[in-house]
């Protein structure tokens, strides 16, 4: 990995220790079956990536809204680094194609496979911070995240999606969305819930999670997508 990889060029970047790169895009995973492997998994990265990313989102939008109250500005910069958003990002850099994961784990989709991607892109991040500082970690920010904003901000969709839906059931029907359990699976410690969310008796959306907040959240967020068609 002499060169500068695809994600690289994408992004505008160059990593000056390439080691610090290589430990970035290894997922725990890749250490199983690969054992030689002489760089450690992205974990420690990911870790100081978050802040990172957080503080430069954070400066960002403290600068460009000056007339946002501290609630809104909060909302706006948990949009701007939750899974899904970064995993989207990760995925137009290329950087998906540079992970090394195992075999089980590159076959994933869906959440599994975003979380996977969002934890690479923080840990490209507190890699550039160790490699180049701040300065350099904060441009990369405002060059690939940043211009996101506008449409976040227009589109109001930085609100909770049970939230924004209610909204959007309220202004069309003049009620209340509620949700259901649909489904309950997997043993005690390890529990799966499917929930729809109903206009009535139609059903708008379902989702899955891990608790039924979860799922309501995915149940409003798919009821959301479907809105939007």
């Amino acid at each position: 990995m002499s060169e500068l990889t695809n994600f690289e060029k994408k992004a505008g970047i160059a990593y000056k220790n390439r080691n610090l790169f290589r430990e970035s895009i290894t997922h725990r995973s890749y250490l199983n079956e690969n054992p030689a492997w002489p760089h450690p998994h992205n974990e420690r990265l990911e870790f100081l990536g978050d802040a990172v990313l957080e503080l430069a989102v954070t400066e960002s939008l403290y600068k460009r809204y000056e007339q946002f109250p501290e609630g809104k500005l909060t909302l706006l910069r948990a949009a701007l680094v939750n899974y899904q958003f970064l995993a989207r990002i990760a995925s137009d850099l290329g950087l998906e194609k540079e992970i090394l994961m195992s075999r089980g784990e590159s076959r994933d989709t869906g959440k599994a496979r975003e979380v996977i991607l969002a934890n690479a892109m923080e840990a490209v991040v507190g890699a550039l911070y160790l490699d180049q500082g701040f300065s350099v970690a904060q441009d990369f920010v405002e060059r690939h995240i940043m211009p996101h904003i506008g449409e976040i901000v227009a589109s109001q969709s930085y609100k909770d999606p049970k939230s924004r839906l209610q909204e959007v059931v309220q202004e069309k029907h003049k009620i209340t969305p509620s949700y259901r359990v649909l489904s309950e699976d997997g043993p005690a410690h390890a529990r799966v819930f499917r929930i729809g969310v109903y206009v009535g008796e139609t059903l708008l959306g379902e989702g899955e999670g891990a608790s039924k907040q979860e799922a309501e959240v995915e149940a409003a967020r798919a009821a959301l997508r479907a809105h939007a068609k």
